[in-house]
């Protein structure tokens, strides 16, 4: 009879241990995950804000979806334009010129390691795109090109987006967005910057 009293009392203490132990290793994984997470996110928003401005460059507007975003990299051209002579200078008396060349968007696109089929998917989500949206908006009595891409935590976090695991972050919100740009004001900045 003691030895099975002692053995019941030794199932319970592993049994407290592994509970202890669980508590202890969830935030720490959690946070960690969370981390990695939104770290490939923003770089991958990082990317795409990137990439918007590229397209601006090239029409002087933000693209609305993605097909069309990949379409003008892979065929646009950037206008460059040297200027030869310097017009500030006091100095100088000659005629200033001014010489256009245009370079492929493709080229810069490959030096930056930017995969343009890729770009519109969420890390972490198994296909989930980003929500991009484009527009022209009234800002400061001017007519200014706008846009915002962005997805919600719960696409990406995993096993971490239950609102449970707000416990561990007082500040995480799985239905929360993290995104840059703004449709309603001129604005290229991230929510996590």
């Amino acid at each position: 009879m003691r030895l099975v009293i002692n053995l019941i009392l030794a199932a319970i203490v592993v049994g407290l241990i592994w509970v202890l132990i669980s508590s202890i290793r969830e935030p720490i994984a959690f946070k960690a995950e969370k981390e990695k997470r939104e770290r490939a996110v923003i770089d991958r928003l990082m990317d795409i804000r990137t990439a918007q401005e590229f397209y601006r460059d090239i029409t002087g507007r933000f693209a609305p979806n993605f097909d069309t975003l990949n379409q003008v990299l892979r065929t646009g051209q950037f206008q460059i334009v040297s200027v030869i002579g310097d017009p500030d200078d006091p100095a100088f008396t000659g005629v200033i010129t001014y010489d256009t060349t245009y370079q492929p968007a493709i080229d810069t696109v490959r030096a930056l390691g930017m995969n343009l089929d890729s770009l519109r998917f969420v890390p972490f989500s198994g296909g989930v795109e980003f929500d991009i949206a484009a527009d022209t908006t009234s800002y400061q009595s001017t007519t200014v090109n706008v846009v915002e891409v962005g997805t919600q935590r719960s696409n990406f976090m995993g096993r971490f987006s239950d609102p449970r695991f707000k416990r561990y972050d007082q500040g995480y919100n799985p239905n929360s967005v993290i995104k840059f740009g703004n449709l309603n004001a001129p604005n290229l900045s991230g929510n996590w910057e």
